[in-house]
């Protein structure tokens, strides 16, 4: 507990909370778009397991640590362009973040309502593999970014099991706040497609600067947040976005 009384220690607490905070708030949003597909009683239980499971995550990778630094290492190179474990997770990543957020936005848009309804309807253990596959990406970059902040791992411990409490505590005003606004809805959809692009683009080893996205981000929700005062006091009502999972239980027989 020698962190206690080292001044570096709070500062690099404060940083770390901060960061573990942002990419909470990613895997909420996140979260919000896959659990909005479940029965309303299972959209509870999902977020809450989606955010406890991810943070558990982060805490086992940070335990795993030295197993975690060795993915920066180089496996192999096409060209002048070196690839190493963390930029293959990070491409794949990236990828899978495009998918989803593409295919998400294309039922919300031109889906037909209930359209999945025939297909395998979707499950909390699903989405739980979901979030936990995009968090595994995340993680890994923020526990190489917290190594290099401190050296205590019970501050990077603190900082993650902190910004899940906090997490689970606002986490259903943010559902709520996503789910009740479509057009907020496909603002966060435009997020995913946006992370996955860089994450793509630093795959490659072109690094973006987490800065300039997020200032783009506040912005922009700055922005609809303006959107959404002026239509409420013109009482516009907001878009009908399609959705594919009307029922998923059986219906009785007639």
């Amino acid at each position: 507990m020698d962190w206690i009384s080292d001044p570096t220690a709070w500062s690099a607490l404060a940083a770390l909370l901060t960061l573990e905070i942002v990419l909470g708030v990613d895997n909420v949003v996140f979260i919000s778009i896959l659990a909005s597909k479940l029965p309303v009683e299972e959209q509870e239980k999902a977020r809450k397991i989606g955010l406890l499971a991810a943070g558990g995550m982060r805490v086992l990778l940070l335990l795993a640590v030295g197993w975690v630094i060795t993915l920066k290492k180089e496996l192999f190179s096409i060209g002048s362009v070196g690839f190493s474990g963390k930029e293959l997770i990070l491409l794949a990543g990236g990828l899978f973040l495009i998918y989803k957020a593409t295919s998400e936005i294309h039922h919300k848009l031109e889906g037909d309502e209930g359209e999945t309804s025939a297909k395998v309807a979707p499950t909390v253990a699903a989405v739980i593999a979901q979030v936990l596959l995009l968090d595994l990406v995340f993680s890994i970059d923020s526990v190489i970014t917290a190594v290099g902040m401190t050296t205590y791992v019970w501050v990077m411990v603190i900082a993650i099991l902190t910004a899940v409490g906090i997490m689970l505590l606002a986490s259903k005003g943010i559902y709520n706040f996503v789910n009740a606004h479509p057009s907020v809805k496909m603002l966060a959809l435009a997020f995913l497609l946006l992370i996955g692009t860089t994450l793509i683009a630093e795959g490659f080893g072109q690094k973006i600067p987490k800065g300039y996205i997020y200032a783009a981000m506040t912005f922009s929700v700055f922005v609809e947040v303006l959107n959404i005062g002026i239509r409420r006091k013109a009482h516009v009502q907001p878009l009908h976005l399609r959705e594919p999972i009307v029922d998923t239980k059986a219906q009785p027989n007639s």
